[in-house]
């Protein structure tokens, strides 16, 4: 399968809970979760080098309606519902169209 869409978000979480904010993100992966999805190609979780409150997620999807989709689902809207309390500013995020790449973890 090919990624036709993604996205690079930067989610800042208040202090101290960093660590709380990535294994919630990394629930994502679980059985049923979107990054578990069939049509979620890519989907990294990274934290600052230089500050560990400061999280990257970076996901690739087969395309932008399957991502909306998945994320309509309830588990992801629980997902997301759980990370906005563990916030201090509003997530970022740049999207993209990939062209070639490889991930394999």
């Amino acid at each position: 399968m090919i990624a036709d869409y993604g996205f690079n978000a930067t989610l800042t979480a208040r202090p101290g809970m960093g660590g709380e904010l990535v294994d919630l993100l990394l629930t994502g992966l679980n059985e049923g979760s979107p990054g578990a999805s069939e049509h979620c190609l890519v989907y990294l979780v990274s934290r600052s080098a230089s500050d560990p409150d400061v999280v990257h997620v970076t996901e690739g999807w087969t395309s932008e309606e399957d991502h909306h989709r998945v994320f309509a689902d309830k588990t992801a809207q629980a997902i997301v519902a759980q990370i906005a309390p563990l916030l201090a500013k509003d997530s970022e995020y740049t999207d993209y169209v990939p062209v070639r790449g490889r991930a394999a973890f």
